[in-house]
């Protein structure tokens, strides 16, 4: 396949590309703006803001879907022709590569494929890091060539997903509301906050956020939170159960805006939480703290995936939307909520130096820092919770994971939000 690249665009150079519609050649300069890619994934990366910037940088239009986690595993795994590209996490790529119905990326044609982080590639933030526990994005990050359905672990030149987006979650409180600190997960199910308590209801997530928690409390510890035997998840289950039904819990929430006005509204002190839904809440004014915690962050990350049917002209251009999307503006666009790069070096130039500082380095703010929309974040002298990048992705604990008793886990899961 032709490389393209958006000087040719501009130019208008005749680089004919197959069209699977036509069956004839047509031209990219030309043809580019006929181009509509259909994406769907969470809340978190699917902005409107993104896809108006590939209109004007690109010239084609994104069409792009938010739903929550549950429902884009579903669509991903049995509707692959309502959909160009998949915005889906590592975990979630576990439960739909097999079904082939997202194809393998030739990491030749990304023009910053050197630059992805150390997580995405060999599974190492530096060559001393420990791998942690769950499904470590790197384990399902590559197949073995073009018409892989399997996962290989090394770095086979073919991915499974463009790594994009990522972070180290932990727990959200109001420290007005609570007026101590906060430094252990165990605290979730401290009767303190009883009717004050929220976790989220996304199983595959929430059954580590109550890992994290039980082995805090001293309760048990897991060979492997990301992969638990029946036994571990009754008996994990079993201890969220009786403290909801000791009413530990205000609510259990889906989406991020959910999220956002438990906490909002101070009818949640403490809670499961991403950050820019801490950023939300903040941008209206209300005290919020995205808690560093002693036994270190469950994480995720992202990545763009691609439909086995995509092909031609479209495939052409969902290269291009990848190699600009790696390229810094989206980069920094999610930094100022939050979260890192899988090239953070280009996001760099994207943002200012008090930004990159507070963001990326754990920097004390030199002066104002807003999110993208231009909302007060943070007030100079101000430093960013859990400091630097090296600090908090060094301090991962486990990765949202899916694992082998899946099935019986979502059945105690659903169990336990019913009881």
């Amino acid at each position: 396949m032709t490389k393209l690249t958006r000087r040719n665009m501009l130019k208008g150079t005749a680089v004919a590309a197959a069209s699977t519609t036509l069956g004839a050649p047509m031209i990219w300069a030309q043809n580019i703006k006929d181009v509509t890619l259909r994406q769907f994934g969470t809340g978190v990366s699917n902005l409107n803001e993104v896809a108006q910037k590939v209109k004007e940088d690109l010239g084609f239009t994104l069409e792009m879907t938010a739903l929550d986690s549950d429902s884009v595993t579903q669509r991903a795994a049995t509707q692959p022709n309502s959909f160009d590209i998949a915005d889906i996490e590592y975990w979630i790529c576990k439960k739909v590569w097999p079904t082939g119905n997202l194809q393998a990326m030739d990491t030749s044609k990304i023009a910053n494929y050197d630059k992805i982080v150390g997580i995405f590639r060999d599974g190492k933030l530096t060559p001393e890091s420990t791998i942690a526990q769950g499904t470590a994005p790197h384990t399902v990050g590559f197949t073995s060539g073009a018409d892989g359905t399997d996962f290989v672990q090394e770095e086979s030149g073919w991915m499974t997903l463009i790594p994009t987006i990522y972070n180290a979650d932990t727990l959200g409180i109001r420290p007005d509301l609570i007026g101590r600190p906060i430094s252990n997960w165990s605290e979730l199910l401290n009767p303190e906050f009883a009717g004050k308590a929220s976790i989220l209801d996304i199983s595959s997530i929430g059954i580590m956020d109550m890992a994290m928690v039980v082995e805090s409390m001293g309760e048990y510890t897991y060979p492997d939170k990301g992969n638990m035997t029946q036994e571990e998840i009754d008996l994990t289950i079993g201890i969220f159960t009786e403290a909801k039904q000791n009413g530990q819990f205000r609510a259990f929430w889906k989406s991020f805006d959910e999220s956002v006005n438990l906490m909002a509204s101070g009818e949640v002190v403490i809670q499961s939480m991403w950050s820019p839904a801490i950023t939300a809440v903040k941008s209206r004014g209300i005290p919020c703290v995205y808690q560093p915690l002693e036994e270190g962050y469950r994480s995720w990350g992202g990545g763009i995936g691609l439909s086995a049917a995509l092909d031609g002209l479209e495939r052409d251009a969902a290269y291009e939307y990848i190699n600009w999307y790696l390229d810094g503006w989206v980069g920094g666009f999610l930094m100022r909520q939050g979260y890192y790069s899988a090239v953070p070096e280009t996001s760099k130039n994207y943002m200012d130096e008090n930004e990159w500082g507070y963001w990326f380095e754990g920097k004390e703010a030199t002066d104002v820092i807003t999110n993208p929309f231009g909302d007060a974040m943070a007030q100079a002298g101000e430093v960013r919770d859990g400091g630097s990048f090296e600090e908090r992705m060094g301090a991962v604990a486990c990765w949202n994971a899916v694992m082998d008793e899946n099935q019986y886990m979502v059945r105690k899961w659903n169990e336990f939000i019913a009881a």
